[in-house]
């Protein structure tokens, strides 16, 4: 709906730009919106997911490689593979957000310039956040990290610094407000893949609800 309402030129477009140009002339502080617009970028994203991958394969290999385990599973314990599949998952991000970028070919907001090149839908840096800051909060809970309350603690903070960075970059005129919700669904679907393939393959039993991750 929301793609076919950009690529469309539909009214849901139209109120769109409306929208963004007010939040653009927003009284939010610009500093702070630049600060929270930089947090898509992925020379910051990137970094912040290799450590908590890093992290996390420490944790499982460390803590869950049992042979008891292994046995009653009926296969090893593949410590490894969430933090390579979070890897992947980023390496594919541009090859998904650059072919729809120029697919839809959206014009930017004024405050790009006149002369700005087309291909704004959806929000590259909107998209990177969302990837790689919900990868790292999945890993610390796939890690078995932390009781149920703080879990949520940290699902509720990805979310919150996604919607910084998302109103960060429509206050800088940076992208309309639908390029962020369009990268944010796309972000969705590959988490989604993510901790499908994770728990499919993994075998690690990662924690679903209680206070604390089941143990042998």
């Amino acid at each position: 709906m929301i793609s076919g309402q950009v690529a469309g030129a539909g009214p849901l477009r139209a109120a769109d730009e409306r929208v963004g140009s007010a939040l653009a002339g927003s009284a939010i502080p610009r500093g702070l919106a630049e600060f929270f617009a930089d947090l898509g970028n992925t020379a910051v994203a990137l970094p912040v997911v290799l450590v908590v991958a890093g992290w996390a394969a420490w944790r499982v290999g460390r803590g869950r490689r049992r042979p008891s385990r292994d046995a009653e599973a009926g296969g090893p314990v593949r410590w490894w593979l969430p933090p390579l599949a979070a890897a992947l998952t980023l390496a594919a991000l541009p090859a998904l957000v650059v072919p729809l970028k120029l697919w839809f070919a959206r014009p930017g907001p004024p405050q790009m310039g006149a002369d700005a090149h087309e291909g704004f839908y959806p929000s590259g840096h909107g998209a990177t956040a969302a990837v790689a800051y919900g990868l790292a909060a999945l890993l610390v809970i796939r890690a078995g990290a932390g009781r149920r309350r703080g879990r949520g603690l940290l699902v509720a903070a990805a979310v919150l610094l996604n919607a910084g960075v998302g109103l960060g970059l429509v206050r800088r005129g940076y992208h309309w407000p639908l390029d962020v919700l369009g990268s944010w669904c796309l972000a969705g679907v590959l988490l989604a893949v993510w901790w499908a393939v994770c728990a499919r393959w993994a075998g690690d039993d990662a924690p679903s609800g209680g206070d604390a991750p089941r143990t042998p």
